[in-house]
């Protein structure tokens, strides 16, 4: 039986322990395809609250104001770094008593978590870094939104020790996909970023997105290929679903979009993990969504069923998850 290198795995091999994974979701953060700046309204996709428990807290405040990399001055800075302290302070200390988890990994989750003014982004870091018990941070961003100064302070906690990953959100290599999904760039300067974080001994994980609208299997495909050549370190997979409030959910709505079946997902998911090298973390292959805005597939709504189902279809090819 082939064991796949799961995120629990590689923490347990890495420290010695499991490692629980915080997502913290920094309210004042935006993307360069919501704000304008390269297109109007995000991914039709896109939904951060489907993926992000702590924006649907009552208590993570909401702000008007919005960061992008060219501001002088960041008025919410102290606000965001309460919300950071109280997100990641709830959130451990319930897996700590619960679980009796020791280390955690601070998890930049919603929105691009590198588009702000870099000063601002070290003081967010800095403050999830310096904790006696987190031993890295992982950073959801766009690679069109990275710079090379952010990644040459990286790479400076990487030098003290700690674990840092950057989660780059490619979903699809194809343009047609890209355009369609108002994504707001291309792959092109995708290999670039990869290698220069890579150099610098950060960890990239690569973000991909099966189901997409017009995509054939073959096109999966052959983003999959890419990054694998391109090299990573670690990979997310997981479906396309439907939320209401989005452009994705007129487009189902209309007739345009048909979600993918579990049955198939599973049928590329399978092909998808007898090609990916031993090395590379898994670190997600699915996803659910606990919410009454979900409206397809219904297969998404429990994601223990789903993964039940996944895992057996697997088991069947000689691999364990």
């Amino acid at each position: 039986m082939k064991q796949l290198l799961t995120f629990g795995r590689y923490f347990q091999q890495r420290f010695g322990e499991r490692v629980r994974k915080i997502p913290l979701s920094i309210p004042g953060f935006t993307c360069p395809n919501i704000d304008g700046t390269l297109a109007r309204g995000g991914c039709i996709f896109c939904k951060n609250e489907s993926f992000s428990p702590s924006l649907n807290n009552k208590e993570t405040p909401k702000f008007v104001f919005k960061l992008n990399p060219t501001l002088k001055e960041n008025p919410i800075l102290e606000q965001q770094l309460e919300a950071l302290r109280r997100q990641f302070e709830t959130q451990s200390t319930y897996h700590r008593n619960k679980f009796n988890m020791k280390k955690f990994l601070a998890y930049f989750q919603s929105f691009t978590n590198t588009y702000a003014p870099f000063d601002t982004l070290k003081v967010l870091y800095n403050e999830a870094l310096k904790r006696r018990d987190v031993i890295g941070i992982s950073i959801g961003t766009r690679f069109d939104s990275i710079t090379l100064e952010i990644l040459d302070y990286l790479a400076e906690w990487v030098n003290k020790g700690k674990e840092i990953w950057v989660e780059y959100g490619v979903q699809s290599i194809h343009k047609e996909t890209l355009d369609i999904i108002n994504r707001g760039h291309s792959s092109d300067e995708l290999e670039f970023w990869v290698k220069e974080a890579r150099k610098r001994h950060i960890k990239i994980c690569i973000h991909l997105i099966y189901g997409l609208p017009k995509e054939t299997d073959s096109m999966i495909f052959d983003s999959l290929n890419f990054v694998l050549k391109v090299g990573l370190d670690g990979l997310k997979i997981h479906p396309l679903y439907v939320m209401e409030h989005t452009a994705l959910a007129q487009m189902y709505r209309e007739g345009q979009y048909e979600p993918m079946g579990l049955e198939h997902y599973a049928d590329l998911l399978v092909e998808s993990l007898k090609r990916i090298p031993p090395n590379v973390v898994l670190h997600r292959i699915s996803a659910g969504v606990h919410s009454g805005d979900l409206l397809a597939p219904q297969w998404c709504l429990d994601k223990n069923i789903q993964m039940n189902y996944l895992r057996e279809r697997l088991k069947k090819v000689g691999i364990e998850y």
